[in-house]
């Protein structure tokens, strides 16, 4: 039990003093790039999944 403890201790104490947190507007900068990435390429699946859709169709309809 006593090294569970110490576990928990020594991690806040890393948190605390080791790890650099970012500042509001690294923070804000992030989530819109991350935004603007998610946007980019779920457009990008949306234009796969269109065209393989139409090219399909397109097969199909050579054989019916």
């Amino acid at each position: 039990m006593n090294k569970i403890a110490l576990y928990f201790k020594e991690s806040y104490q890393e948190l605390l003093e080791k790890v650099t947190w970012p500042t509001w507007m690294q923070l804000q900068q992030s989530t819109v790039i991350v935004l603007v990435a998610t946007v980019i390429i779920t457009a990008m699946v949306w234009v796969m999944d269109f065209s393989s859709n139409q090219l399909l169709k397109l097969v199909y309809s050579l054989f019916k």
